[in-house]
């Protein structure tokens, strides 16, 4: 029997109805068979304090080890004030510390982002792959899942109705295990 393919799925958001916990959810009904993803909630991780890196709260020890045993990252990111949420920003600060002790180091990752506005987190992408530089993650240039007017493709109950996106979705995923595959040889 094959081994499952573990993706960690991290939401930049702590909203409840947040569209893009529903794309996440949504990606986790479309993985291919035998690809699992793992959501890790944001929720609890204090505020990034250097004084601490050495004795890191249990959370981001979860987060840290949680990284660690995937295969690939996937993040899901709204876009505020034309970037990423601190709240997303903050875990990753917190896992790649203390300096060499990073757990994101070498790791594959897959973005994609839902907003009700016109760029659906094109902005906050990019910046997120401005922080990946230094934290020497492989992000995965194609397919950019971007989901403007989210308000529109998911129906009350947070499910994603929009065919396109789902179509998106899958060949997110499918890339992303592909890049994965390729970065191991």
């Amino acid at each position: 029997m094959a081994k499952k393919f573990k993706i960690l799925g991290i939401v930049g958001s702590l909203r409840k109805d947040s569209f893009n916990k529903a794309l996440m959810k949504a990606a986790i009904d479309l993985v291919p068979e035998n690809v699992q993803i793992e959501v890790f909630t944001l929720e609890g991780i204090p505020p990034f304090n250097q004084d601490k890196e050495q004795s890191p709260p249990m959370r981001v020890v979860e987060l840290k080890r949680k990284i660690r045993a995937a295969d690939a990252i996937l993040f899901a990111t709204p876009e505020y004030n034309y970037s990423i949420p601190g709240v997303l920003k903050n875990a990753i600060d917190w896992a790649s510390r203390p300096y060499g002790d990073s757990a994101w180091d070498g790791k594959p990752v897959g973005i994609m982002g839902a907003s009700p506005g016109m760029t659906g987190t094109a902005r906050a992408q990019y910046h997120l792959r401005q922080t990946f530089v230094f934290i020497n993650v492989f992000p995965l240039n194609r397919p950019e899942v971007m989901v403007p007017t989210a308000h529109e493709k998911f129906d009350e109950k947070g499910n994603l109705t929009d065919e396109h996106t789902k179509e998106e979705l899958k060949e997110l995923l499918e890339a992303l295990i592909a890049w994965t595959k390729r970065l191991s040889l």
